[in-house]
Protein backbone atom coordinates (compact mmCIF):
# COMPACT_ATOMS: atom_id res chain seq x y z
CA UNK A 1 0.00 0.00 0.00
CA UNK A 2 1.41 3.46 -1.10
CA UNK A 3 1.08 6.18 1.59
CA UNK A 4 -0.02 9.69 0.75
CA UNK A 5 2.63 11.51 -0.79
CA UNK A 6 1.44 14.66 1.46
CA UNK A 7 2.19 12.72 4.44
CA UNK A 8 4.89 12.77 6.38
CA UNK A 9 6.72 9.33 6.73
CA UNK A 10 8.06 8.01 10.20
CA UNK A 11 9.80 4.73 10.71
CA UNK A 12 9.48 3.20 14.05
CA UNK A 13 12.70 1.99 15.23
CA UNK A 14 12.16 -0.48 17.82
CA UNK A 15 14.28 -3.46 19.26
CA UNK A 16 14.80 -5.41 22.24
CA UNK A 17 18.08 -4.17 24.80
CA UNK A 18 21.25 -3.68 23.51
CA UNK A 19 19.95 -5.38 19.58
CA UNK A 20 21.87 -2.02 18.26
CA UNK A 21 19.24 0.42 17.36
CA UNK A 22 21.10 3.51 18.03
CA UNK A 23 24.30 1.87 15.77
CA UNK A 24 21.94 1.10 12.94
CA UNK A 25 20.27 4.74 13.24
CA UNK A 26 24.10 6.28 13.28
CA UNK A 27 24.86 4.19 10.02
CA UNK A 28 21.63 5.23 8.34
CA UNK A 29 22.35 9.40 9.02
CA UNK A 30 25.26 8.38 7.28
CA UNK A 31 23.82 6.94 3.75
CA UNK A 32 20.31 9.63 3.99
CA UNK A 33 21.45 10.80 0.69
CA UNK A 34 20.50 14.85 1.08
CA UNK A 35 17.28 13.52 3.21
CA UNK A 36 16.62 15.88 5.93
CA UNK A 37 15.79 13.46 9.25
CA UNK A 38 14.53 14.10 12.76
CA UNK A 39 15.01 11.51 15.45
CA UNK A 40 12.62 10.77 18.52
CA UNK A 41 14.63 9.09 20.90
CA UNK A 42 12.82 7.23 24.04
CA UNK A 43 14.89 6.28 26.93
CA UNK A 44 13.87 3.63 29.79
CA UNK A 45 15.21 5.64 32.50
CA UNK A 46 15.86 9.23 33.78
CA UNK A 47 19.40 9.76 31.29
CA UNK A 48 19.07 10.34 27.72
CA UNK A 49 22.06 8.32 26.18
CA UNK A 50 21.55 7.12 23.32
CA UNK A 51 20.54 10.83 22.02
CA UNK A 52 24.08 11.61 23.22
CA UNK A 53 25.39 9.55 21.20
CA UNK A 54 23.28 10.52 17.87
CA UNK A 55 24.07 14.23 18.85
CA UNK A 56 27.75 13.26 18.40
CA UNK A 57 27.65 11.56 15.48
CA UNK A 58 28.01 14.59 13.54
CA UNK A 59 25.87 14.06 10.44
CA UNK A 60 24.41 17.04 8.29
CA UNK A 61 21.36 14.96 7.85
CA UNK A 62 20.14 15.51 11.10
CA UNK A 63 21.32 18.31 13.15
CA UNK A 64 21.35 18.73 17.15
CA UNK A 65 17.67 20.52 16.83
CA UNK A 66 16.74 17.64 15.31
CA UNK A 67 16.65 15.48 18.06
CA UNK A 68 14.24 15.22 20.26
CA UNK A 69 14.54 13.04 23.26
CA UNK A 70 11.82 11.57 25.43
CA UNK A 71 12.76 10.31 28.60
CA UNK A 72 9.78 10.69 30.99
CA UNK A 73 8.63 7.40 30.77
CA UNK A 74 8.09 4.69 27.86
CA UNK A 75 6.85 6.27 24.79
CA UNK A 76 4.02 3.57 24.93
CA UNK A 77 2.96 4.88 28.04
CA UNK A 78 3.21 8.38 27.07
CA UNK A 79 1.40 9.03 24.30
CA UNK A 80 -0.68 11.73 24.97
CA UNK A 81 2.03 13.65 27.39
CA UNK A 82 5.09 13.28 25.18
CA UNK A 83 5.11 11.73 21.86
CA UNK A 84 2.09 13.50 20.40
CA UNK A 85 3.16 16.81 21.20
CA UNK A 86 7.13 16.39 20.22
CA UNK A 87 5.74 15.02 16.89
CA UNK A 88 3.30 17.69 16.51
CA UNK A 89 6.32 20.26 16.94
CA UNK A 90 8.08 18.51 14.14
CA UNK A 91 5.19 19.02 11.75
CA UNK A 92 4.76 22.38 12.86
CA UNK A 93 7.90 23.47 11.76
CA UNK A 94 8.92 25.95 8.91
CA UNK A 95 11.28 23.17 7.29
CA UNK A 96 9.63 19.96 8.32
CA UNK A 97 12.10 17.08 7.88
CA UNK A 98 11.93 14.79 4.79
CA UNK A 99 11.13 11.64 7.58
CA UNK A 100 10.86 10.92 10.96
CA UNK A 101 13.06 8.29 12.58
CA UNK A 102 11.51 7.21 16.10
CA UNK A 103 13.92 4.79 18.22
CA UNK A 104 11.76 3.41 21.11
CA UNK A 105 13.00 2.07 24.63
CA UNK A 106 13.82 -1.58 24.59
CA UNK A 107 11.06 -1.83 26.46
CA UNK A 108 8.54 -0.40 24.66
CA UNK A 109 5.44 -2.19 22.81
CA UNK A 110 5.26 -1.03 19.62
CA UNK A 111 1.56 -1.74 19.58
CA UNK A 112 0.57 1.91 21.12
CA UNK A 113 3.00 3.43 19.44
CA UNK A 114 1.41 2.78 15.96
CA UNK A 115 -1.87 3.17 16.50
CA UNK A 116 -0.94 6.67 18.24
CA UNK A 117 -0.21 7.54 14.35
CA UNK A 118 -4.66 7.71 13.81
CA UNK A 119 -4.92 10.69 16.07
CA UNK A 120 -6.55 13.71 15.55
CA UNK A 121 -3.60 15.64 15.77
CA UNK A 122 -1.45 14.13 13.61
CA UNK A 123 -3.27 11.69 11.55
CA UNK A 124 -3.35 13.89 8.18
CA UNK A 125 0.29 14.83 8.14
CA UNK A 126 2.56 11.80 9.03
CA UNK A 127 1.87 8.34 8.13
CA UNK A 128 3.98 4.92 9.85
CA UNK A 129 6.46 4.40 6.17
CA UNK A 130 7.34 0.89 8.34
CA UNK A 131 8.53 -0.65 11.53
CA UNK A 132 12.03 -2.06 11.61
CA UNK A 133 12.21 -4.48 14.59
CA UNK A 134 16.64 -5.12 15.55
CA UNK A 135 16.81 -8.51 16.70
CA UNK A 136 20.64 -9.35 18.53
CA UNK A 137 20.37 -12.76 16.18
CA UNK A 138 23.46 -14.00 18.65
CA UNK A 139 21.20 -13.78 21.34
CA UNK A 140 18.35 -15.95 19.92
CA UNK A 141 21.11 -18.49 19.00
CA UNK A 142 21.59 -19.05 22.78
CA UNK A 143 18.34 -19.48 23.27
CA UNK A 144 18.00 -16.14 25.31
CA UNK A 145 14.35 -15.65 24.46
CA UNK A 146 11.11 -18.30 23.69
CA UNK A 147 8.20 -16.38 22.56
CA UNK A 148 6.65 -20.33 22.40
CA UNK A 149 4.21 -20.39 25.06
CA UNK A 150 3.94 -23.80 25.07
CA UNK A 151 8.09 -24.22 25.31
CA UNK A 152 8.15 -21.52 28.04
CA UNK A 153 5.53 -23.67 29.76
CA UNK A 154 7.43 -27.23 29.47
CA UNK A 155 10.29 -25.28 30.80
CA UNK A 156 8.38 -24.57 33.62
CA UNK A 157 7.47 -27.44 34.45
CA UNK A 158 10.64 -29.00 34.22
CA UNK A 159 12.84 -27.00 36.32
CA UNK A 160 10.63 -25.30 39.45
CA UNK A 161 13.78 -22.94 39.98
CA UNK A 162 12.87 -21.13 36.91
CA UNK A 163 11.15 -17.41 37.06
CA UNK A 164 7.23 -18.19 36.64
CA UNK A 165 6.62 -14.38 34.75
CA UNK A 166 8.40 -14.00 31.18
CA UNK A 167 7.99 -10.43 30.38
CA UNK A 168 10.76 -10.26 28.29
CA UNK A 169 9.79 -13.06 26.44
CA UNK A 170 6.23 -11.50 25.46
CA UNK A 171 7.84 -7.80 25.07
CA UNK A 172 9.92 -9.90 22.39
CA UNK A 173 7.46 -11.64 20.85
CA UNK A 174 5.39 -8.07 20.39
CA UNK A 175 8.45 -6.75 18.67
CA UNK A 176 8.31 -9.11 16.11
CA UNK A 177 4.22 -9.17 15.22
CA UNK A 178 4.87 -5.26 14.71
CA UNK A 179 7.64 -5.16 12.27
CA UNK A 180 7.63 -4.88 8.69
CA UNK A 181 11.25 -5.53 8.31
CA UNK A 182 13.15 -7.77 10.80
CA UNK A 183 17.03 -7.20 10.67
CA UNK A 184 19.40 -9.59 12.40
CA UNK A 185 22.13 -8.05 13.81
CA UNK A 186 25.26 -9.20 14.96
CA UNK A 187 25.20 -12.23 12.84
CA UNK A 188 29.29 -12.04 11.97
CA UNK A 189 29.04 -13.71 15.89
CA UNK A 190 27.06 -16.65 14.20
CA UNK A 191 28.45 -20.01 12.06
CA UNK A 192 26.18 -20.03 8.76
CA UNK A 193 24.15 -22.57 9.66
CA UNK A 194 23.10 -21.03 12.68
CA UNK A 195 21.69 -17.59 10.78
CA UNK A 196 18.89 -19.66 8.81
CA UNK A 197 18.32 -21.09 11.90
CA UNK A 198 17.43 -18.22 13.69
CA UNK A 199 15.62 -16.91 10.80
CA UNK A 200 13.15 -20.10 10.95
CA UNK A 201 12.68 -19.27 14.64
CA UNK A 202 11.79 -15.76 14.04
CA UNK A 203 9.19 -16.41 11.36
CA UNK A 204 6.91 -17.35 14.10
CA UNK A 205 6.87 -15.03 15.69
CA UNK A 206 6.60 -12.52 12.60
CA UNK A 207 3.46 -11.84 10.62
CA UNK A 208 3.55 -13.15 6.65
CA UNK A 209 5.16 -11.38 4.33
CA UNK A 210 7.67 -9.88 6.80
CA UNK A 211 11.04 -9.39 4.99
CA UNK A 212 14.35 -10.27 6.89
CA UNK A 213 17.56 -9.19 6.48
CA UNK A 214 20.93 -10.37 7.82
CA UNK A 215 23.04 -7.14 9.27
CA UNK A 216 26.18 -6.92 10.70
CA UNK A 217 27.14 -4.00 13.21
CA UNK A 218 23.92 -2.08 12.23
CA UNK A 219 25.21 -1.81 8.41
CA UNK A 220 22.07 -0.84 6.37
CA UNK A 221 21.69 1.61 4.01
CA UNK A 222 18.40 4.27 4.48
CA UNK A 223 17.60 2.89 0.59
CA UNK A 224 16.78 -0.45 2.29
CA UNK A 225 15.53 1.25 5.65
CA UNK A 226 13.26 3.90 4.12
CA UNK A 227 10.62 4.29 1.90
CA UNK A 228 8.78 0.92 2.87
CA UNK A 229 5.52 2.56 2.80
CA UNK A 230 3.52 0.83 5.19
CA UNK A 231 0.82 2.57 6.11
CA UNK A 232 1.12 0.85 9.31
CA UNK A 233 -1.37 2.25 11.34
CA UNK A 234 -4.06 1.53 8.96
CA UNK A 235 -2.98 -2.33 9.59
CA UNK A 236 -3.61 -2.61 13.20
CA UNK A 237 -5.70 -5.85 13.05
CA UNK A 238 -2.45 -7.81 11.61
CA UNK A 239 -0.05 -6.40 14.46
CA UNK A 240 -1.90 -7.27 17.73
CA UNK A 241 0.50 -7.68 21.03
CA UNK A 242 0.83 -10.85 23.39
CA UNK A 243 -1.75 -8.70 25.50
CA UNK A 244 -4.44 -8.11 22.94
CA UNK A 245 -4.03 -11.84 21.75
CA UNK A 246 -4.84 -12.90 25.56
CA UNK A 247 -7.80 -10.52 26.14
CA UNK A 248 -5.61 -8.36 28.75
CA UNK A 249 -5.02 -4.81 28.41
CA UNK A 250 -2.22 -3.98 30.89
CA UNK A 251 1.80 -3.29 29.94
CA UNK A 252 3.31 -3.26 33.42
CA UNK A 253 7.25 -1.85 33.91
CA UNK A 254 6.95 -2.98 37.32
CA UNK A 255 8.68 -6.02 35.74
CA UNK A 256 11.89 -3.69 35.22
CA UNK A 257 13.75 -1.17 36.88
CA UNK A 258 16.76 1.23 35.96
CA UNK A 259 19.01 3.35 37.36
CA UNK A 260 21.66 6.09 37.10
CA UNK A 261 25.50 5.75 38.36
CA UNK A 262 28.53 8.63 37.79
CA UNK A 263 31.50 6.46 38.55
CA UNK A 264 35.20 7.56 39.04
CA UNK A 265 37.79 8.03 36.55
CA UNK A 266 38.80 4.90 35.36
CA UNK A 267 42.57 3.86 35.46
CA UNK A 268 42.67 0.88 33.27
CA UNK A 269 40.21 0.48 30.41
CA UNK A 270 40.88 -3.33 30.32
CA UNK A 271 40.62 -3.88 34.11
CA UNK A 272 37.50 -1.92 34.44
CA UNK A 273 35.72 -3.94 31.19
CA UNK A 274 37.03 -7.17 32.93
CA UNK A 275 35.46 -6.77 36.45
CA UNK A 276 32.45 -5.03 34.72
CA UNK A 277 31.77 -8.14 32.67
CA UNK A 278 31.89 -10.38 35.98
CA UNK A 279 29.40 -7.96 37.48
CA UNK A 280 26.97 -8.21 35.10
CA UNK A 281 27.34 -12.15 35.51
CA UNK A 282 27.04 -11.75 38.99
CA UNK A 283 23.91 -9.95 39.67
CA UNK A 284 22.27 -10.48 35.98
CA UNK A 285 22.26 -7.45 34.65
CA UNK A 286 20.63 -6.85 31.26
CA UNK A 287 22.01 -4.21 30.05
CA UNK A 288 24.45 -0.86 30.28
CA UNK A 289 24.50 2.23 28.68
CA UNK A 290 26.34 5.48 28.70
CA UNK A 291 29.55 7.28 28.84
CA UNK A 292 33.15 6.87 30.78
CA UNK A 293 35.97 9.08 31.46
CA UNK A 294 39.03 7.44 31.06
CA UNK A 295 42.35 8.96 32.78
CA UNK A 296 44.64 9.86 30.43
CA UNK A 297 42.54 9.88 27.16
CA UNK A 298 41.27 13.13 25.51
CA UNK A 299 37.99 11.25 24.06
CA UNK A 300 35.00 10.37 25.89
CA UNK A 301 34.36 6.57 26.06
CA UNK A 302 30.67 5.02 25.19
CA UNK A 303 29.85 2.15 26.78
CA UNK A 304 27.45 -0.40 25.62
CA UNK A 305 26.49 -3.69 27.07
CA UNK A 306 23.59 -6.51 26.53
CA UNK A 307 24.40 -9.58 29.05
CA UNK A 308 27.83 -10.58 28.46
CA UNK A 309 28.84 -8.76 25.63
CA UNK A 310 30.33 -5.19 25.96
CA UNK A 311 31.65 -3.20 23.57
CA UNK A 312 32.89 0.09 24.03
CA UNK A 313 34.53 2.79 21.72
CA UNK A 314 35.62 6.90 22.08
CA UNK A 315 33.17 8.82 20.36
CA UNK A 316 34.46 12.52 20.55
CA UNK A 317 37.08 14.74 22.29
CA UNK A 318 35.89 16.15 25.21
CA UNK A 319 35.29 19.56 24.74
CA UNK A 320 37.70 22.94 26.24
CA UNK A 321 36.28 23.31 29.63
CA UNK A 322 33.89 20.21 29.76
CA UNK A 323 33.13 18.34 32.70
CA UNK A 324 34.31 15.09 31.84
CA UNK A 325 31.47 13.42 33.75
CA UNK A 326 30.43 9.61 33.66
CA UNK A 327 27.30 8.03 33.22
CA UNK A 328 25.87 5.07 33.11
CA UNK A 329 22.44 3.92 33.25
CA UNK A 330 21.93 0.11 34.57
CA UNK A 331 18.84 -2.25 33.65
CA UNK A 332 17.34 -4.92 35.12
CA UNK A 333 14.58 -7.01 36.25
CA UNK A 334 12.93 -6.44 39.01
CA UNK A 335 14.68 -7.36 42.63
CA UNK A 336 17.93 -6.23 40.81
CA UNK A 337 20.64 -5.34 43.81
CA UNK A 338 21.28 -1.69 43.12
CA UNK A 339 23.16 -0.99 46.11
CA UNK A 340 25.67 -3.41 45.89
CA UNK A 341 26.45 -2.51 42.12
CA UNK A 342 26.33 1.41 42.59
CA UNK A 343 29.29 -0.23 45.76
CA UNK A 344 31.35 -2.04 43.05
CA UNK A 345 30.93 0.58 39.98
CA UNK A 346 31.77 3.67 42.47
CA UNK A 347 34.25 1.61 44.61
Amino acid sequence: MAYDTQKIPATVVTGFLGAGKTTLIRNLLETANGRRIALIINEFGDEGVDGEVLKGCGQTACGEDDIVELANGCICCTVADDFIPAMSKLLDRDDPPDHIVIETSGLALPQPLVKAFNWPQIRDRVTVDGVVTVVDAAAVAEGRFAHDENAVQAQRQADEALDHDSPLEELFEDQLACADMILMNKVDLLEEDQIGKVETWLMDGARPGVSFLSVKHGNVPSDILLGLSSCSEDDMAARKSHHERHGEDDHDHDDFVSFVISPKTIEKRDVFMKGLKALIAEYGILRIKGFLDVEDADARLVLQAVGPRIDSYFDRPWGLGEERQALLVIIGEKGLDESSIRSALNG
